[in-house]
């Protein structure tokens, strides 16, 4: 207000001789329409108005902001009048801070829409557009019908008055739909899960949610590249033991398949005396864990470079794997660690490993920032997961450093550059084979020439090389798509390959057109929906399996992503110790419970409760509430199991510091061969 400057003009109202990129002057609000109550209720059930800003006077970034404003956008309308000019005085008596800015009155509204003065939209784009905003809003209904009250009462009309439209900035704009979705959630019936409920609430044994006490705990899972090889499996294993599978012996390499098979210790023969087993204190039960490890052959994905898996090249520490292990298995997982100990790669390598073994599942990443949010998104890109399935929500995706772009357009985008991509390859196919038609018109058509060609080809391979009649040269002369895979390295075929090795190339050479029409097959519902919201909302609900958002955007959109019938069975957080309580909780009801529960199956939570805790503004929530404590910070002060890393490899050696009195010394180790030496 005091760089707006108010002034009183020669007609006797009010001008503004100072400028803020954050308010405007406005002509007096039009009143378009005031929807009667409904029934039982005395107040409008909708007051749509509507003001005219001129934006002449604006450079490119203000009007840029202003034009970002987006449909249900909080923003203020202030009437205004010059300010006293005794309140300057220094003798004068204390007068209210709003008396001495001048502001009479304040009212809040809702953007509805933004169009120039021919109707044009913002959102379409800037370019085009004149020199005018009309701004379309939606009024407080409880607030209109009391000042309506005061105007018939022969007292001044407030809209009349109201000659100034103040904004925020977005970061802190954010507090309505945020308050809606814990008011949302504290009016509905939203049950945590059954595992999860105890442990929540401080009740019960503080380790009921850990995975060694679930009775779904999985015997049986493939930790792929987690481990780099046979001495890193033994390494990153101590006080368990490691034995090979029945069809092993001795050492092999990965990718390792772990089976759990508890035993309890032997306990002596001898039964005690009464009286000593009175005496005695009771012995604690212990079980030896026992690992038995197998491996397999991982498929040929085809002859180009690009059908190569990426795989992880970090070697992890022994607390690291711990971690890896709780968080791949259903249950709760607090991973706690200074900053570079690893806790966003231990993240990583956990959401990879429930990609490939739970095809079926969807994993919702959440963290305090953007940029925590996009260093996991980024390393998530490096794994072997597929780019179709990835989805990011918000608008930190701008940061991403990443070629594609993941957010929820631009995913509809990359589907579409994709399709291109695709049916250049299917009309490559069709050309080999001779096939005549325009079979890369659309996905459609190219999943007919699949049904019709590819497939029956490849049938026909098929039965000659499961006869045991045919030779290697027989197969290989029998394989249908040479000309396709004409651009392969070459030899495509070695000359003295066997039988099996032969079968395995043509294998893999099927597996990368197989992927084409797949990914035609994902691309096709976009070919039929035509409205760009419609595409988005079904790439949430049906597409993506990694979904990251902030907790911000996951309050703000809450209802809107339950509503659409999202679900999901994970969730991995980071910078958990910096997220008060309420914002954790949104983000695991998120969904809406499915027979009167969330089929949430696995929350990780990754942070450091020493270091950090939630910002908190306000004295009173924070010194009475105690909502300065996080949801991590409390679970770990009640006793809940915890992996605490250990390893050190962003610092450098003569860096290393301790905690805890020196109890605890945190030594470096290298993470990655490619983390950058200082």
């Amino acid at each position: 207000m005091r760089r707006l400057r108010p002034e009183s003009n020669r007609s006797g109202g009010t001008s503004f001789s100072g400028f803020s990129k954050m308010a405007l002057p406005i002509s007096p609000p039009a009143i378009l329409e005031a929807v009667p109550p409904l029934v039982g209720d005395d107040k409008p059930s909708m007051v749509r108005a509507e003001v005219t800003v001129d934006v002449r006077r604006l450079n490119e970034n203000v009007l840029k902001e202003w034009d970002s404003l987006r449909q249900d956008d909080v923003v203020f309308l202030l009437a205004v009048e010059p300010p006293p000019s005794n309140s300057a005085d220094e003798g004068s008596l204390a007068v209210a801070e709003n008396e001495a800015l001048g502001v009479l009155a304040v009212r809040t509204a809702v953007i509805a829409q933004i169009t120039d003065e021919k109707g044009r939209h913002v959102r379409d784009g800037s370019s085009g557009l004149d020199k005018k905003r009309r701004v379309q809003l939606r009024l407080d209904p409880r607030t209109y019908a009391r000042d309506a009250e005061r105007a018939t009462a022969g007292k001044p009309d407030i809209y009349k008055q109201v000659n100034l439209l103040l904004r925020r900035n977005r970061r802190e704009n954010n507090f309505k739909p945020v308050l809606e979705s814990i008011r949302g959630l504290l009016l509905s019936d939203v049950p945590l899960p059954s595992w999860l409920h105890e442990v929540f609430l401080g009740y019960g044994d503080p380790a009921g949610a850990h995975y060694k006490n679930l009775p779904n705990r999985i015997k049986k899972l493939d930790y792929r590249d987690s481990f780099l090889d046979w001495h890193h499996l033994i390494e990153t294993l101590p006080g368990k033991t490691v034995e090979p599978g029945d069809e092993a012996s001795g050492s092999f390499g990965p990718p390792y398949i772990l089976e759990t098979t508890e035993t309890e210790a032997e306990q002596p023969d001898k039964k005690p005396s009464k009286k000593r087993r009175r005496d005695a204190e009771p012995a604690l039960k212990s079980e030896v864990e026992t690992l038995k490890v197998s491996t397999y052959t991982p498929p040929n994905r085809g002859p180009f470079p690009v059908d190569a898996p990426r795989l992880n090249t970090i070697r992890f520490t022994a607390k690291q794997i711990e971690a890896i292990m709780s968080g791949s298995q259903p249950g709760l997982t607090i991973v706690v660690g200074p900053p570079g100990t690893g806790k966003t790669d231990v993240a990583t390598q956990i959401i990879n490993n429930i990609y490939h073994n739970f095809p079926e599942q969807k994993t919702l990443v959440v963290a305090h920032s953007n940029q925590a949010l996009n260093q996991i998104f980024a390393k998530i890109v490096a794994l072997d997961i597929d780019e179709r399935h990835l989805l990011r929500l918000g608008h930190g995706e701008e940061e991403l450093s990443t070629e594609a772009s993941f957010s929820k357009h631009g995913r509809v985008e990359s589907f579409l550059d994709n399709r291109d991509r695709y049916l250049l390859e299917v009309r490559q196919l069709a050309a080999s084979l001779g096939a005549p038609g325009a079979h890369d018109n659309s996905a459609e058509t190219a999943g007919y020439f699949n049904m019709v060609y590819i497939e029956p080809a490849w049938t026909r391979f098929l039965q000659v090389a499961s006869s045991e009649e045919s030779s290697a040269a027989d197969i290989v002369q029998s394989f249908p798509f040479h000309s396709y895979f004409a651009t392969a390295p070459q030899p495509l075929f070695p000359a003295d390959g066997d039988r099996a090795e032969i079968l395995d190339i043509a294998h893999g050479c099927y597996r990368h057109i197989s992927k084409i029409f797949s990914e035609l097959a994902d691309i096709q519902p976009f070919e039929v929906l035509r409205r760009d919201r419609d595409k988005a909302n079904y790439l949430l609900t049906s597409e993506a399996r990694i979904v990251a958002m902030t907790t911000t955007h996951a309050a703000i959109k809450r209802e809107e992503i339950a509503t659409l019938g999202f679900h999901y069975d994970n969730i991995v957080m980071e910078e958990a110790a910096q997220i008060t309580e309420i914002e954790t909780f949104i983000p695991l009801a998120m969904q809406k419970p499915e027979k009167g529960e969330l089929k949430l199956q696995r929350v990780v939570l990754c942070g450091d409760h020493f270091q950090n805790s939630p910002v908190i503004q306000g004295m009173a929530f924070r010194h009475y509430a105690n909502l300065e404590q996080s949801l991590f910070s409390r679970l770990a002060r009640l006793g809940v199991p915890t992996v605490m890393l250990d390893k050190q490899g962003r610092a450098r050696p003569s860096s290393q510091v301790s905690i805890n009195g020196g109890t605890q010394s945190w030594t470096t180790c290298l993470l990655s061969a490619k983390v950058r030496s200082f």
